[in-house]
């Protein structure tokens, strides 16, 4: 998504934001007090006191929904994901404003107030961005706030490129057309795109079609046109934007930065960085520490059940590979006999595996043979929420058949994941497995993680499949 197309809608949004906080604050204290009055109070406390509180939160507004992310362009397009920003720039506000009431100290405003306030403001700015939505989109109909962009190239970026363009339009985005690199005959360009000619047509085509930006899309053997390009549209006024040609990468989390100067695509990183990890770690540590409070007598009930039904210990340690390759010892309530690889080596369970102790079906079938992997969370190795870490000697014979399999690990190790909730475990399809995987990778968020542990217990825990 562009930047400078929707910059008149983030404008008009920033100053609506700050004034429908006002706003919201203003009615909440008049239902709070008049209109509503309920609980009943006993008095009106000082509007006064009120309108100073309301310049507080609309400053807060300012600077919590900046900080945030609440203008992100990727939140304009999807309410579930915009409501969800919105509520945690509402949080944001809420804080600053009682660190900020917290040092005035003069005066005690209401809770049923702020309830008020909450809810006042997610509606007012709800309906406030579908207004200027539905807006801006009726003046793109008609021929304002439109970028037009031109696009150069011929091969397959350039043709993903074009189709993506051209449904843009209520977002601002008004294709000309392309300029092809390579003969028609050879062009991948979509049929119904106008083509504008070939590259001796640049400047007349921009001067004639009002052309506002340039996307550059050349596949690998267009490459060498490049230095062509940059002659004829260093004399033009427009942007220009260079797409790369990623080729068969798999990306994951793609980020651009400058590096000393030099532009740099990050095709592969983990989301897990700064503040998300921290996020993270947090929701490990706390969701383990009470799971562990309130399985606690279970697991003791299965410790001693392994060790009265079965010779060995009561815990299996096996090795497991985890964040960046890292290995580490991912423990197990034992559901084998101790010798069961003795003869086969590393294998698979199978149904009606005949290595299982008398309740080894039952707590594989249950998943709570995985119960102490909360204290490899606790020590950093594990998460609560992840994909399910493999043995080395399986790694080994899967990265070269799946593609993109060695991008599992770039999170850690997780109890529980996106794969195991929608059935994908045990004795299933290991393709879409990994797909799970990266699918997680990609969406990760915090509320994705509570979204999968609340869902656990229901789809996660017993499956057909767990042998």
């Amino acid at each position: 998504m562009l930047k400078r197309h929707n910059q008149v809608f983030f404008s008009l949004l920033r100053g609506a934001d700050v004034l429908l906080t006002f706003l919201a604050w203003e009615l909440a204290y008049r239902l709070r007090f008049q209109w509503v009055n309920f609980p009943e109070a006993s008095y009106a406390p000082s509007h006064d006191a009120y309108l100073l509180g309301a310049l507080v939160a609309s400053l807060a507004t300012a600077v919590s929904f900046g900080g945030l992310g609440v203008y992100n362009t990727s939140h304009v397009a999807k309410i579930r994901a915009e409501g969800m920003a919105l509520l945690r720039g509402i949080f944001g506000v809420l804080v600053l404003t009682l660190v900020a009431a917290f040092f005035y100290r003069e005066f005690s405003y209401s809770r049923i107030h702020v309830v008020y306030f909450v809810g006042v403001l997610f509606v007012l700015l709800l309906g406030a961005r579908g207004g200027l939505r539905c807006g801006l989109r009726w003046m793109r109909r008609r021929g304002s706030f439109l970028e037009r962009v031109l696009v150069i190239g011929s091969g397959s970026s350039a043709a993903s490129l074009l189709e993506r363009l051209g449904s843009l339009r209520s977002e601002g985005i008004l294709l000309a057309g392309v300029i092809e690199v390579k003969t028609p005959e050879a062009s991948r360009v979509p049929a119904h795109v106008m083509r504008l000619g070939g590259l001796d047509k640049i400047a007349s085509v921009i001067a004639q079609q009002r052309i506002d930006q340039v996307f550059i899309a050349l596949s690998a053997d267009e490459q060498h046109r490049l230095t062509e390009l940059q002659a004829v549209l260093a004399e033009q006024w427009v942007d220009v934007r260079i797409v790369p040609d990623l080729g068969g990468f798999r990306t994951l989390h793609l980020a651009t930065e400058d590096f000393e100067g030099i532009p740099l695509i990050t095709v592969v990183q983990s989301p897990l960085e700064g503040w998300n990890r921290v996020l993270k770690r947090t929701l490990d540590l706390t969701g383990a520490s009470v799971a562990l409070l309130l399985f606690g007598p279970l697991m003791l009930l299965v410790a001693s059940m392994v060790k009265l039904t079965s010779p060995g210990p009561v815990l299996y340690r096996q090795e497991r590979m985890g964040l960046d390759g890292q290995i580490f010892e991912a423990l197990k309530f034992r559901s084998m006999r101790v010798d069961a690889e003795s003869q086969t080596g590393a294998v698979w369970a199978t149904e009606d595996d005949d290595r299982r102790t008398p309740i080894g079906a039952l707590l594989r079938k249950t998943s709570l043979d995985e119960l102490p992997q909360l204290f490899n969370v606790l020590r950093g190795e594990m998460s609560l929420v992840g994909p399910r870490p493999e043995r080395p000697v399986f790694i080994e014979q899967f990265k070269s058949r799946i593609p993109d399999y060695m991008l599992r690990h770039k999170v850690k190790a997780g109890i529980t994941g996106w794969a195991q909730i929608n059935g994908w475990r045990g004795n299933t399809s290991l393709e879409r497995r990994i797909e799970c995987d990266l699918h997680y990778i990609e969406h990760w968020s915090l509320w994705l993680d509570i979204k999968i542990l609340l869902l656990t217990p229901f789809k996660g825990f017993i499956d057909p499949n767990a042998y």
